[in-house]
């Protein structure tokens, strides 16, 4: 799986939970990020790169744990490696409207992800019997590659951004970059209680696995699956920003691509 940077680790988690005998490879794209406020032909060509790595290193499947990525990129890459399922994550549009009482929704999310042909046509298509507010979160992926999960800072930065959704009635947030679900805290504290906030991580692994069940791929069942984690940033630098997010001490390699 591959993000522009650490935030996909949201997605990684969600995904060792539901497939624990599963052989996972993490590349964060570092070296590159943050990709919203990059061009669609520069995301597409990193996330083609980043996809024919992961595919040389025996993968069986590929997950694009950016939002972002997903938006530009999605229907190139499912074109160009149809021999592989690749499963995606977008912004839980659907669920939310399904979801929210008071009939306006609203998505966090990165510029380059709100700008993106499927996202605009999913906020659209679920658009049309609910509102549905979008909010670009400038700063916050920079924050949490930083490592800066809370601290005057951040929750400064992130009650600006989501405060004047919740004066127009939103009653349900989707997290709409892989970035912010390690913000959450502070995102939940600047909506209040009464804000269900989505983060779809969990459908995607699940999505996963239904998808490697039907093309007979999963892992027999076995004690311990490896991990590994790649940047094409600075390792020294990127890992102990990995470590903080997953809670365990990790080893990052460096990736030339």
């Amino acid at each position: 799986m591959f993000d522009s940077g650490v935030g996909g680790l949201s997605v990684f988690r969600a995904i060792r939970d539901e497939l624990p005998s599963e052989d996972l490879i993490y590349v964060g794209d570092s070296g590159f990020a943050p990709y919203g406020d990059r061009s669609h032909a520069f995301v597409q060509q990193r996330a083609a790169v980043i996809t024919e790595y992961l595919i040389r290193e025996g993968s069986k499947a590929v997950v694009i744990a950016c939002n972002t990525a997903t938006g530009i990129a999605v229907d190139l890459l499912r074109s160009r490696f149809a021999e592989i399922p690749i499963v995606a994550v977008e912004p839980a549009v659907k669920p939310a409207a399904a979801r929210t009482k008071t009939g306006v929704v609203g998505v966090l999310a990165t510029s380059g992800t709100l700008s993106s042909p499927n996202v605009t046509r999913l906020l659209n298509k679920y658009g049309v019997d609910v509102e549905i507010l979008t909010q670009a979160g400038v700063g916050l992926v920079e924050q949490v590659e930083k490592g800066e999960l809370a601290g005057e800072r951040t929750r400064a930065l992130v009650q600006k951004l989501v405060r004047p959704m919740m004066e127009k009635r939103v009653d349900v947030l989707v997290l709409g970059c892989t970035h912010y679900p390690f913000l959450r805290s502070e995102i939940q504290e600047a909506a209040g209680p009464g804000v269900e906030i989505i983060d779809p991580a969990t459908a995607v692994a699940r999505e996963l696995r239904r998808r490697l069940e039907t093309a007979g791929l999963l892992a027999e069942s076995r004690q311990r699956a490896t991990e590994r984690f790649l940047t094409t940033g600075s390792p020294a630098e990127v890992s102990p920003i990995m470590s903080q997010l997953l809670g365990k001490p990790v080893e990052v390699e460096r990736l030339r691509a």
